[in-house]
């Protein structure tokens, strides 16, 4: 079986600040960093599936619309029960939104059965924090979401294998008409 998830990836820039986010959460929480190349916001998670199907959700993501979009992470917040720090938006980008509920729709309708949990759209920072972090505003962290992929995450190893990308429609940045 192979454990799998749809994520967004942080571009070169973003991946930098959130990089030096993740080393001052873990140091305020008392927690561990999440490694830079493995900083994502997971959009769905399927968790367990036979590989054999793995074409079928290549298929069922192919047929996702969306645009490029800005996503300002803004806020700092931590799941006490998960025992994790994350980043995330006070306002996730209706285009992120959207583009997540297709998704989760597409993969519903080839019949896999993702996680229950309701979206909430946060990029993991810092796991097995030992104190709590209240929820703050940041200085946002810039990040310009051109792709989606999906994603397996290697068991034994601790890396994530990007299995298949599909690029977003570019779209209007903030600031142009």
């Amino acid at each position: 079986m192979a454990r799998l998830f749809f994520a967004l990836w942080p571009d070169t820039e973003a991946r930098a600040a959130l990089e030096r986010l993740a080393r001052e959460a873990a140091r305020r929480t008392g927690g561990r960093p999440v490694a830079a190349a493995k900083l994502h916001l997971t959009l769905v998670f399927l968790g367990e599936v036979d590989p054999a199907r793995i074409p079928a959700l290549a298929r069922a993501a192919q047929g996702v619309a969306g645009e490029a979009f800005d996503l300002p992470l803004d806020r700092l917040g931590a799941f006490a029960r998960a025992r994790v720090a994350w980043a995330g938006c006070e306002r996730p980008p209706e285009r992120l939104l959207a583009m997540q509920a297709e998704l989760e729709k597409a993969v519903r309708d080839s019949g896999f059965s993702p996680d229950e949990r309701p979206f909430a759209a946060h990029l993991t920072l810092a796991r097995h924090a030992r104190a709590p972090l209240a929820p703050e505003g940041i200085d946002p962290v810039a990040w310009r979401v051109a792709t989606f992929a999906l994603v397996e995450s290697v068991p034994g190893e601790g890396t994530y294998r990007t299995l298949a990308e599909w690029a977003l429609a570019p779209g209007k940045t903030k600031g142009r008409a």
